[in-house]
């Protein structure tokens, strides 16, 4: 994990390139770099490179960095409400267990989140020490430059410690000073981490520029370390602060002009609502290092287009909670649940029939897969046989992880169609306006709230209908705004229920659960609804010590006896 970087000369041609989206960040190794090179000014932006490609989730191969995906599916979704593991019960065990809360300290899945991320906090620190030995000596990089390097070095570091931080709590703080495995392995976890990450973001937002360097937007920028410092500002309950850079980040935006369903268009990236992203890319030569390696188990079964995997299926209590009343508003879990969509898991295959007549938010047809509705250009969506196992995880799928079949020869990689060049939002303009109108309900001003949430709402309600197969509406599509809050707890149950919807199979729902101190009850009411229909998830028993996942074992055992379980 902490082994020395090198970086090919061929990557800092490509940084130095007129480059834009996502190929400054194309990496083949043929080579290494000396000291030497590697010092210099291309060798300090070649270093920076590397520290941005951890963005995807990848060190180095394919198969395996599920849990380091940046859309934290596994970690932000498959525990929650959301999301099931999917696929069969015997397939990836090691995932079931962080779906029922069954984790031990030696899941592969937590070692490979943990050495993912801590190689890019290496890289972050690499990055920093090379411009450090710059400026004290020739001085090739320009004082201006400098000051972006480290702005982005810091933004990449916080973000790396923030998902380490979330999922593990307990975390050692690498100082720019460790240059050795021997060094960072005897470091405690005894420390603060989210102050570390305040002052990366701190420096970030006074150190970059609001508009993209270089044209790349895939770089950091003023406005990503302000929605992100806003955020970790929220997960400590401080709303003032994060109000204030929220309402920075939304200045002079209106998000009802913008489309929902672009944020999941490979033909429309790098739109207005991408903030934070990570970006994706099949390479030349067609092969995946670059590309959303991370979502790939989330491909629809083997007898669809994408031809694997079958993972990542929306649960029956998600795509219920998109059911609405006839003013347009979501109904309460007790409502929806009194007589559940269930499509065609009780049915007879031949027997089934699209019942068009049900009130849903538009978004949920945008979110999942669904028998008789078209998905995608794939055709209508055939429940059972589009499915690994029904019974086990549901007669849902996922959408927003997908691209059209007929981008396969161009954005996915050759012979393997469930690995794209999908970018993920990590931070995104709705998220930021959802997190905006959570601190205006905590400081009870429940009007300015009510616009925020209405505005996600008006945009939700010009989505385009989902058809069936004889090309009628596949649902009676009904989305309205709130007329107003009857309350404080009215507009907080609001706002919760709206980040859900909005942006289910995202990678927040777990996180948002856990923060707002709500995901025993919550967790415990979903999986007796969810057990009623599929008998994996009928016990689940939430405690507190779920709310985060131990340290990897192997971390504990490397270190001597610094890390310590907490």
């Amino acid at each position: 994990m902490y082994k020395r970087i090198y970086y090919i000369l061929a990557i800092v041609f490509m940084l130095l390139a007129t480059a834009c989206s996502k190929e400054f960040l194309k990496k083949q190794p043929q080579g290494e770099l000396s000291e030497e090179q590697i010092s210099s000014s291309n060798g300090v932006e070649a270093t920076l490179i590397g520290a941005y490609s951890i963005l995807n989730g990848n060190v180095s191969g394919t198969w395996g960095n599920y849990s380091a995906a940046p859309s934290q599916w596994l970690f932000g979704e498959v525990p929650s409400d959301n999301a099931h593991k999917g696929s069969e019960a015997t397939d990836q065990p090691e995932m079931s267990m962080i779906e029922n809360f069954t984790t031990i300290s030696d899941n592969p899945n937590l070692s490979r989140m943990w050495q993912v991320y801590y190689e890019g906090v290496l890289r972050c620190n690499n990055t920093l020490r090379k411009l450090a030995a710059d400026q004290a000596g020739m001085k090739e990089v320009s004082v201006a430059r400098a000051k972006e390097i480290q702005g982005e070095a810091r933004m990449l570091r916080g973000h790396y410690y923030f998902f380490l931080w979330r999922v593990f709590r307990h975390i050692p703080i690498v100082p720019e000073s460790v240059t050795t495995m021997q060094e960072a392995m005897g470091i405690e976890n005894n420390q603060d981490v989210t102050a570390a990450i305040e002052q990366d973001f701190k420096f970030a937002i006074e150190n970059l520029p609001v508009t993209k360097i270089n044209n790349q937007y895939g770089r950091m920028d003023k406005n990503i370390a302000r929605a992100y410092l806003g955020k970790l500002y929220l997960y400590q309950k401080k709303y003032p602060q994060a109000l204030a850079l929220f309402k920075e980040v939304m200045a002079g935006k209106d998000l009802t002009t913008m489309s929902f369903a672009h944020n999941f268009d490979i033909t429309k990236e790098n739109g207005p609502e991408a903030l934070m992203v990570s970006k994706h890319a099949i390479n030349a030569n067609g092969s995946a290092d670059n590309a959303n390696i991370g979502d790939m188990l989330s491909g629809l079964h083997e007898n669809t287009p994408v031809g694997c995997c079958g993972f990542y299926q929306p649960t029956i209590d998600l795509v219920n909670a998109y059911q609405v009343g006839d003013d347009g508003l979501p109904l309460a879990p007790a409502n929806y649940r009194a007589k559940p969509y269930i499509s065609d898991l009780k049915t007879d295959a031949n027997a089934y029939t699209l019942d068009v007549s049900l009130k849903f938010d538009p978004r949920l047809d945008y979110t999942v897969g669904r028998r008789g509705v078209a998905y995608l250009d794939y055709g209508i969506m055939l429940g059972r046989t589009w499915i690994r196992d029904m019974n086990y995880a549901g007669p849902f799928l996922g959408i927003k992880t997908m691209i059209p079949m007929a981008l396969f020869a161009t954005h996915a990689v050759p012979g393997a169609n469930y690995i794209t060049g999908l970018d993920v939002n990590i931070i995104r303009l709705a998220d930021v306006w959802l997190m905006a109108a959570e601190c205006e309900v905590e400081a009870n001003n429940l009007p300015a709230a009510l616009k925020l949430v209405n505005d996600v709402r008006l945009r939700a309600a010009k989505l385009e209908a989902k058809k069936t197969a004889t090309g009628e509406d596949a649902a009676a599509y009904l989305v309205k705004p709130y007329p107003a809050f009857a309350s404080q707890e009215a507009a907080r149950l609001a706002v919760r229920t709206e980040r859900r919807l909005e942006l289910a199979m995202e990678g927040h729902r777990f996180f948002d659960l856990v923060r707002w101190g709500i995901a025993k009850e919550t967790l415990e009411s979903y999986a007796a609804f969810e057990g009623s229909f599929l008998p994996a998830y009928k016990d689940v028993q939430y405690q507190a010590s779920h709310d985060y996942w131990p340290i990897p074992q192997v971390e504990i055992d490397r270190s001597n006896g610094a890390l310590k379980q907490q």
